[in-house]
């Protein structure tokens, strides 16, 4: 079974004027184009479709929903880093840089949560260095994991390697005050 989806700059999702996102209609064979936002079903088409376990929904890009969140850690990916860091210009931004499987990284990532909360002014992110984010991660110079970049006007300005969080308050620190 084969799925065609489209996405339409014009509609939105919602039915918002204020901030319009494009609507997005999914085509299943033998079925007619059933926009996405259409609570309704039309008739057959509910059964057919529960059979199949097919679900139309509304799919947001996550480029939309872009902007940088103080008081708690984000989760980035290669599309969401830079625009995120972007956005949250002229605040201080902190990356941790960690995989799955690390084990300091499993340690760290409590306090780096803690640190999130304690400093309002800084935006606080993850990025999990697994295959999909790979490019990044070496856009980025990464040799160890956790790694840490503080980045302020979207250049990094302090690196900390390893799970010191005393190294990581500094490098904080220092960048504020500068």
């Amino acid at each position: 079974m084969a799925l065609r989806i489209s996405v339409s700059p014009s509609a939105s999702l919602r039915g918002s004027t204020s901030h319009p996102s494009p609507a997005v209609a999914v085509w299943c064979p033998q079925q007619r184009l059933l926009p996405a936002d259409s609570g309704r079903r039309t008739a057959g088409m509910m059964s057919r479709d529960a059979r199949r376990g097919i679900r139309v929904s509304p799919v947001r890009s996550s480029l939309e929903m872009v902007e940088p969140t103080v008081g708690q850690v984000t989760e980035v990916n290669k599309d969401t880093f830079w625009p995120i860091v972007k956005a949250a210009e002229p605040k201080i931004v902190v990356l941790d840089m960690y995989t799955q499987w690390c084990g300091p990284c499993k340690i760290i990532a409590p306090k780096f949560k803690e640190l999130s909360e304690k400093y309002l002014d800084v935006v606080f992110l993850k990025l999990d260095c697994n295959q999909d984010n790979k490019a990044l991660a070496k856009e980025l110079g990464i040799k160890v994991v956790p790694t840490f970049k503080v980045l302020k006007g979207s250049k990094v300005v302090k690196e900390v390697t390893g799970a010191k969080l005393d190294d990581l308050i500094l490098a904080i620190e220092t960048t504020k005050s500068s």
